[in-house]
Protein backbone atom coordinates (compact mmCIF):
# COMPACT_ATOMS: atom_id res chain seq x y z
CA UNK A 1 0.00 0.00 0.00
CA UNK A 2 1.19 3.41 -0.86
CA UNK A 3 1.80 6.28 1.71
CA UNK A 4 -0.43 9.12 0.93
CA UNK A 5 0.65 12.09 2.84
CA UNK A 6 -2.08 13.65 5.06
CA UNK A 7 -2.71 16.80 3.21
CA UNK A 8 -3.78 15.17 0.28
CA UNK A 9 -5.49 12.47 1.94
CA UNK A 10 -7.49 15.24 3.98
CA UNK A 11 -8.17 16.97 -0.25
CA UNK A 12 -9.64 14.20 -1.60
CA UNK A 13 -12.09 13.25 1.65
CA UNK A 14 -13.14 17.28 1.35
CA UNK A 15 -13.20 17.43 -2.27
CA UNK A 16 -15.35 14.20 -2.58
CA UNK A 17 -17.66 15.51 0.45
CA UNK A 18 -17.02 12.34 2.08
CA UNK A 19 -19.42 10.75 -0.56
CA UNK A 20 -18.16 7.43 -2.62
CA UNK A 21 -17.20 8.78 -5.97
CA UNK A 22 -18.60 5.81 -7.46
CA UNK A 23 -21.84 4.77 -5.43
CA UNK A 24 -22.53 7.67 -3.68
CA UNK A 25 -22.43 6.12 -0.16
CA UNK A 26 -21.46 9.06 2.36
CA UNK A 27 -18.90 7.68 4.83
CA UNK A 28 -21.05 8.42 7.98
CA UNK A 29 -23.66 5.40 6.60
CA UNK A 30 -21.23 3.29 6.12
CA UNK A 31 -19.47 0.33 8.87
CA UNK A 32 -16.07 1.07 7.18
CA UNK A 33 -13.85 3.99 6.50
CA UNK A 34 -14.07 4.98 2.63
CA UNK A 35 -10.58 4.78 1.34
CA UNK A 36 -8.11 6.78 -0.81
CA UNK A 37 -8.09 4.97 -4.40
CA UNK A 38 -5.97 5.35 -7.57
CA UNK A 39 -8.26 6.19 -9.82
CA UNK A 40 -5.73 4.69 -12.40
CA UNK A 41 -3.84 2.05 -10.80
CA UNK A 42 -0.15 2.25 -9.79
CA UNK A 43 0.71 -1.11 -11.60
CA UNK A 44 -0.70 0.06 -14.48
CA UNK A 45 1.75 3.95 -14.00
CA UNK A 46 -0.89 5.60 -11.95
CA UNK A 47 0.64 8.30 -9.86
CA UNK A 48 -0.16 9.17 -5.99
CA UNK A 49 -1.91 12.97 -7.09
CA UNK A 50 -4.96 14.59 -6.31
CA UNK A 51 -5.58 14.54 -9.97
CA UNK A 52 -5.49 10.47 -9.60
CA UNK A 53 -7.43 10.01 -6.03
CA UNK A 54 -10.90 9.49 -5.47
CA UNK A 55 -12.67 8.46 -2.37
CA UNK A 56 -14.25 5.03 -2.76
CA UNK A 57 -16.43 2.88 -0.18
CA UNK A 58 -15.00 -0.55 0.96
CA UNK A 59 -16.90 -2.33 -0.93
CA UNK A 60 -16.53 -0.41 -4.59
CA UNK A 61 -12.46 -0.01 -3.88
CA UNK A 62 -12.70 -3.64 -3.39
CA UNK A 63 -14.60 -4.94 -6.59
CA UNK A 64 -12.30 -2.28 -8.54
CA UNK A 65 -9.18 -3.62 -7.51
CA UNK A 66 -6.46 -2.78 -10.49
CA UNK A 67 -9.32 -2.44 -13.05
CA UNK A 68 -9.66 0.56 -14.95
CA UNK A 69 -11.55 -1.01 -17.93
CA UNK A 70 -13.73 -4.07 -19.22
CA UNK A 71 -15.72 -5.18 -21.27
CA UNK A 72 -19.15 -3.35 -22.21
CA UNK A 73 -22.07 -6.15 -20.96
CA UNK A 74 -24.01 -4.74 -24.03
CA UNK A 75 -21.52 -4.31 -27.08
CA UNK A 76 -18.53 -6.53 -25.92
CA UNK A 77 -16.69 -3.29 -26.58
CA UNK A 78 -13.39 -2.50 -24.64
CA UNK A 79 -14.81 0.62 -22.13
CA UNK A 80 -13.24 2.47 -19.25
CA UNK A 81 -14.16 2.73 -15.96
CA UNK A 82 -16.01 5.94 -14.66
CA UNK A 83 -13.05 8.13 -13.61
CA UNK A 84 -14.59 10.42 -11.22
CA UNK A 85 -11.86 12.93 -11.95
CA UNK A 86 -12.35 13.74 -15.80
CA UNK A 87 -16.12 13.05 -15.65
CA UNK A 88 -19.58 14.30 -14.57
CA UNK A 89 -21.16 11.17 -12.80
CA UNK A 90 -24.57 12.26 -13.78
CA UNK A 91 -23.31 11.26 -17.72
CA UNK A 92 -22.74 8.14 -16.86
CA UNK A 93 -25.47 7.14 -14.17
CA UNK A 94 -29.11 8.12 -12.99
CA UNK A 95 -30.32 6.80 -9.81
CA UNK A 96 -33.53 5.16 -10.37
CA UNK A 97 -35.15 4.43 -6.84
CA UNK A 98 -32.32 2.34 -5.40
CA UNK A 99 -30.47 1.33 -8.75
CA UNK A 100 -27.87 2.66 -9.86
CA UNK A 101 -28.74 2.69 -14.22
CA UNK A 102 -25.78 2.93 -16.18
CA UNK A 103 -26.70 5.61 -19.60
CA UNK A 104 -23.47 4.68 -21.29
CA UNK A 105 -20.36 2.31 -21.70
CA UNK A 106 -18.55 3.53 -19.08
CA UNK A 107 -21.64 3.52 -16.74
CA UNK A 108 -22.10 0.08 -17.82
CA UNK A 109 -18.58 -1.07 -17.17
CA UNK A 110 -18.84 0.48 -13.70
CA UNK A 111 -21.67 -0.99 -12.45
CA UNK A 112 -20.71 -4.61 -13.77
CA UNK A 113 -17.38 -4.23 -12.49
CA UNK A 114 -17.71 -2.67 -9.11
CA UNK A 115 -20.85 -4.75 -8.71
CA UNK A 116 -23.18 -1.49 -7.72
CA UNK A 117 -26.49 -3.15 -7.90
CA UNK A 118 -25.70 -6.50 -5.74
CA UNK A 119 -28.79 -7.04 -3.65
CA UNK A 120 -27.21 -6.07 -0.51
CA UNK A 121 -26.03 -2.72 -1.85
CA UNK A 122 -29.41 -1.93 -3.66
CA UNK A 123 -31.12 -3.08 0.30
CA UNK A 124 -28.67 -0.26 2.30
CA UNK A 125 -29.84 2.59 -0.75
CA UNK A 126 -33.32 1.69 -0.05
CA UNK A 127 -32.91 2.12 3.70
CA UNK A 128 -30.96 5.27 3.37
CA UNK A 129 -33.17 6.84 0.86
CA UNK A 130 -36.05 6.07 2.95
CA UNK A 131 -34.00 7.68 5.96
CA UNK A 132 -33.27 10.52 3.75
CA UNK A 133 -29.88 10.00 3.96
CA UNK A 134 -29.21 9.14 0.55
CA UNK A 135 -27.92 10.20 -2.00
Amino acid sequence: MTYIAEALRRLVIERAQGRCEYCLLHERDSLYTHEVDHVIPEKHRGLTVADNLCLSCMDCNRHKGSDFASFDPETEDIAMLYNPRREKWDKHFQLVGARIVPLSATGRVTVFVLKLNDDMRIRTRRALIAAQKYP
